[in-house]
């Protein structure tokens, strides 16, 4: 399975963007330097299964502490803080590291025929065509809504008023059986908005299940039941900053101030091992899914 880098096109983006300011660069190729290291050392794990998880997961803490911390946090100029939503830097980290845990090593059973990562997936099929403005496959077009990561397969639609299809469109897009959208905080807002997101992924696709993930959790608890969300992962098991807190690391004086509480705030709270070990469970058992033998359902009695 070729593994997605979108980390690595937003480092890259970021080194091209005009407004990185000129003390910036040097800590943004050291980081491309240090972002090369990480992926050498995921590719190097050769552990199996729950080992091979908590391998990974330790050397994503290592990683994402450094970006966070020494990138980010560190840097004499505001620009990367600031715009760190935006530029989705350090977002971006957990969207390269997921797929790593769905490989062979981890999850058997995902052939070639899948793919693993941030996608584009089909939402809902539209036609532009009318009694007057008859196009070839009634004018075929496919509405899609990108995914943060998404487990599925490519699919080709082709359409025509003709049996033998000799007169058609053709459109490409990819079907997502699994979706999990990746938050760095979650409020009630985003989490709102992730439940019309899971209604949406559930009715293109009935059999999908869609997760949530978040670093930090900024809303009170409630349950998921009545949402077509089938779990919220918090990944480091901690309650956000306070936003007064928050609003201090704007500035480069008071984060140089503040790093060392900040840094054993986050060493507090890494990421877990036991919840991404949940995440992998779920889709493992996705994947032993399957039509229910009829003598197995009779000794049971349900299905």
């Amino acid at each position: 399975m070729l593994l997605p880098a979108p980390h690595r096109e937003k480092l890259l983006s970021v080194l091209e963007n005009d407004k990185l300011p000129a003390s910036d660069r040097p800590r943004l190729e050291e980081a491309m330097n240090r972002y090369e290291r990480w992926r050498a050392d995921l590719a190097a794990v050769s552990t199996c299964g729950e080992e091979a998880v908590g391998a990974y997961v330790w050397l994503l803490n290592d990683y994402k502490r450094y970006f966070d911390l020494d990138v980010i946090f560190d840097s004499d100029n505001d620009f990367l803080y600031r715009q760190k939503g935006q530029l989705k830097l350090d977002n971006s980290i957990i969207e390269e590291f997921l797929p790593w845990l769905v490989q062979g090593n981890v999850i058997g059973g995902l052939s070639d025929e899948f793919f693993a990562g941030p996608a584009t997936a089909y939402s809902s099929i539209y036609f532009e065509s009318s009694l007057r403005d008859q196009r070839p496959g009634a004018g075929i077009h496919v509405r899609t809504k990108d995914q943060d990561f998404a487990i599925g397969r490519h699919l080709f639609v082709k359409a025509s008023h003709v049996g033998d299809f000799s007169d058609s469109a053709e459109v490409k897009t990819c079907i997502a059986y699994v979706v999990t959208e990746v938050k760095t905080n979650l409020d009630k807002t985003m989490f709102q908005e992730a439940c019309a997101t899971a209604r949406d992924v559930r009715m293109a696709v009935p059999s999908a299940k869609y997760f949530l993930m978040c670093e930090w959790l900024d809303m009170t608890p409630v349950s998921t039941a009545p949402t077509d969300v089938e779990e919220v992962l918090i990944l480091r098991g901690g309650k956000r900053l306070s936003s007064n807190v928050r609003k201090s690391f704007s500035d480069a004086n008071a984060r140089r101030r503040l790093r060392e509480e900040h840094a054993a705030f986050l060493d507090r709270h890494p990421f877990r091992v036991d919840v991404f070990k949940r995440w992998v469970g779920h889709i493992h058992r996705l994947l032993l899914d399957g039509d229910p033998m009829e003598q197995d359902v009779l000794e049971k009695g349900y299905f």
